[in-house]
């Protein structure tokens, strides 16, 4: 695939994730919902809201053929900006430790159940890139859209808990925020947010496009 094809196919990723943002903003104001509605329903549900997002969250990483961006988004509008942000790092953190330690400890035959034999391939790009040799391109692969294939992939490469570790929490600490503002902005009208978010987003959208090249090339 040429890499103006790949540019295009990470530019239309983009869109569709910010259409799955907007449509739910489209829904809940032709409902006649706003944030005075939003706040009241996210406070009806009390602590198994938090609880609820963290769950869909950590096994949307340890499963990843189920959508995680939409969770973290949905999480950003119903509780907050900073409240939604630890739940979405503390589910991240966990599941992607998670998902490190099952791949080094038991191996591809169990990644192979987790996440399927259509995405197998993809971890094991992955595994064999040895990203444990520079934390900077391991942080920038953990920020893409593919982290949780990255998780497992280094896991099967043996690399050392003492170099994902960093790589992890860099990675989750510049990705998350920008996620979760976009939803905090989009259904709360803060603009600020919002912009900030769609800014963050699209930064994360261009490194997964660069990140999606460089497997492209080094597969070759």
């Amino acid at each position: 695939m040429s890499q103006k094809r790949q540019r295009i196919n990470s530019l239309w990723g983009f869109v569709a994730l910010i259409a799955i943002a907007l449509i739910p903003l489209f829904i809940f104001r032709q409902l006649g919902i706003g944030e005075p509605e939003i706040k009241a329903f996210a406070e009806q549900l009390g602590i198994w809201a938090p609880i609820g997002f963290f769950f869909l969250r950590f096994t949307s990483v340890v499963i990843p053929a189920l959508p995680g961006t939409a969770y973290s988004i949905l999480a950003g509008s119903l509780l907050g900006f900073w409240p939604a942000l630890a739940v979405v790092c503390l589910s991240d953190f966990l599941s992607c430790s998670l998902s490190f330690w099952l791949a080094s400890r038991f191996g591809r035959s169990l990644v192979r159940k987790l996440v399927g034999d259509l995405f197998m391939e993809r971890v094991n790009g992955f595994s064999r890139k040895h990203l444990e040799r520079n934390i900077f391109l391991m942080t920038a692969f953990l920020m893409s859209g593919f982290f949780d294939f990255v998780a497992y992939g280094v896991g099967l490469a043996k690399t050392p808990w003492r170099k994902f570790l960093p790589a992890l929490v860099l990675s989750i600490a510049l990705s998350t925020p920008p996620i979760v503002a976009l939803g905090a902005g989009i259904f709360t009208a803060g603009k600020i947010v919002l912009i900030l978010g769609l800014i963050g987003f699209f930064g994360l959208a261009l490194i997964t496009g660069w990140v999606r090249r460089q497997s492209a090339s080094s597969d070759v």
